[in-house]
């Protein structure tokens, strides 16, 4: 009686899990559906068969901007920032966490501190710093600042102390290592899963990124996909465009789905590792 019990449990949670599933999966095909729509189309009804229209939406994106070098510009400053991101944030993680100097508290706090800050407060003198520098309508002001990143140092540094034990650094130092050896072969393979999550949230967030790019950027040829979309949103014929739209956001959302099942395996093959070790 209890077995048929748990079965009908699990039959149960099986299907709500599906059903979830299908939820969270129904936004995304009624983009790629109404990528194939037209804006009257759009407004007037809802159903989720494609229609006739991609290819006089594609021609209608490509009259406002290159979607494929929006994209381009977007790799170039999503890809550093996150691996340089990535690997600062852990590096910086690694020394909170397993070192004890005076001040480290006072680090931490200020860390604390900084997240809270949105960094909006910041964007006037941060134009006018760049404005000095000679860096406005370039990509190094918007991939060395996203290099600190307090949230991911946060996030990392917490995850190191629990994934890995300081008896087992300091057995390694006892052995001679130097610190850098240590970083590289030991933390950083023990923290591979927090730094593939935190990868993929640098990414989205810098792939998705509009106001810093919109205003440090002034050449249509060096803006980023999400600057070029914004043309096409600004459009006076926005209602008749919405197809285009549904079209430029579907083609953007590749490259981030792409990370992220590159990213994923190595969550997955950890999460199995570690259960194994259990």
């Amino acid at each position: 009686m209890n077995t048929i019990g748990f079965k009908i449990k699990k039959g149960i949670l099986y299907f709500l899990l599906i059903l979830l599933g299908i939820i969270c999966l129904l936004p995304f095909l009624l983009m790629l559906v109404n990528a194939t729509r037209s804006g009257s189309e759009i407004v007037t009804s809802f159903t989720l068969i494609p229609s006739s229209h991609l290819k006089e939406n594609w021609d209608t994106v490509f009259e406002y901007f290159n979607l494929f070098l929006g994209m381009l510009n977007s790799v170039k400053v999503a890809v550093p920032a996150t691996l340089l991101s990535a690997y600062f944030s852990a590096l910086t993680a690694y020394a909170l966490a397993m070192y004890k100097f005076k001040g480290s508290r006072l680090i931490f706090t200020v860390i604390l501190i900084f997240m809270m800050i949105p960094g909006q407060l910041g964007l006037i003198g941060f134009y006018n710093l760049c404005t000095k520098l000679r860096l406005v309508n370039s990509y190094v002001p918007l991939i060395v600042p996203a290099i600190a990143a307090p949230g991911t140092v946060f996030f990392l540094r917490q995850y190191m102390l629990c994934v890995i034990p300081p008896s087992l650094i300091k057995a390694t130092r006892i052995d001679g290592t130097n610190e850098l050896y240590i970083f590289h072969r030991i933390a950083i393979p023990m923290m591979s899963p927090g730094i593939a999550t935190m990868s993929i949230m640098g990414f989205i967030g810098n792939w998705n990124s509009y106001l810093t790019p919109m205003i440090i950027l002034n050449k249509n040829e060096k803006f980023t996909l999400p600057v070029m979309m914004a043309t096409l949103r600004a459009s006076t014929d926005i209602n008749a465009n919405q197809g285009a739209i549904y079209l430029a956001v579907a083609v953007s959302v590749i490259p981030i789905l792409l990370v992220f099942a590159f990213f994923s395996k190595y969550i997955i093959s950890s999460i199995a590792a570690g259960a194994v070790k259990g």
